[in-house]
């Protein structure tokens, strides 16, 4: 956090430096497929060296998922190829809003190629031959997709979740879920509230992402989680 001199953001452990949430997963064949393009999009993909996306996935439109998304041009030149960006049609129309000047009818030379594909939470879909399961989620008041791949589930941004959409997550391996902090939040699980959900799908291993500064140091707090929950950190890699 900008000026903060707490523990965790003065912390010299690299798992304490939290930056915006997003993943990638990377198919057999080698194809990336990011979810979400928060602020910290472009040093992430710096960092891990990454040649070429497939596709991208927005959970949502709050800033912090999607204001990197004009950092895929360089993408755009290098492969000669648009970027295909599935969202739901209501983050479609906002980010044609926050990046007008990508789809203006006459737009300045350069900027990024996207091509916008709507999904649905009822509506499986594939990529490069991967299939993946939209799960609708509630943050606050906002619907929210999480995405299944096989055994893998990812759900970022909770607070709540139909017994309909947790049906969907049930029978995953590896749990991928958004806890905040430790106190209430009107839109984010707090540990507690993550941890029975956790036990609800009962997967062989969880780990929380979407971490404030206030839940405390990556080392400490792991110590007081079950067995088969742990905190995710900047750079985990996980092979599935």
């Amino acid at each position: 956090i900008i000026g903060c001199d707490c523990e965790v953001c003065l912390s010299k452990d690299k798992k304490d430096k939290r930056l915006r949430c997003a993943i990638m997963v990377t198919l057999s064949d080698g194809k990336n497929i990011v979810v979400d393009t928060g602020p910290d999009f472009r040093y992430q993909m710096l960092r891990e060296n990454v040649q070429d996306v497939e596709a991208v996935l927005m959970t949502h439109e709050h800033t912090d998922h999607v204001v990197g998304l004009d950092d895929v041009r360089p993408i755009n030149f290098k492969h000669e190829k648009d970027m295909p960006v599935y969202a739901v049609p209501r983050v479609i129309d906002n980010l044609k809003q926050r990046f007008s000047y990508i789809f203006e009818s006459n737009p300045y030379p350069g900027i990024p190629r996207i091509n916008l594909l709507p999904i649905h939470k009822s509506q499986p879909f594939e990529i490069a031959g991967q299939p993946i399961i939209p799960i609708e989620v509630i943050h606050y008041k906002l619907p929210v997709l999480g995405f299944r791949f096989n055994d893998f589930t990812y759900l970022t941004d909770i607070k709540t979740i139909s017994d309909e959409e947790l049906e969907k997550v049930k029978g995953t391996k590896i749990l991928v879920l958004g806890a905040l902090q430790r106190e209430q939040h009107i839109s984010h699980l707090t540990i507690d509230e993550a941890i029975e959900l956790s036990r609800k799908i009962n997967p062989e291993i969880t780990y929380f992402v979407h971490m404030s500064h206030r839940l405390g140091k990556h080392e400490e707090v792991i110590k007081t989680f079950p067995e088969n929950i742990t905190l995710a950190y900047d750079g985990l890699q996980l092979e599935i």
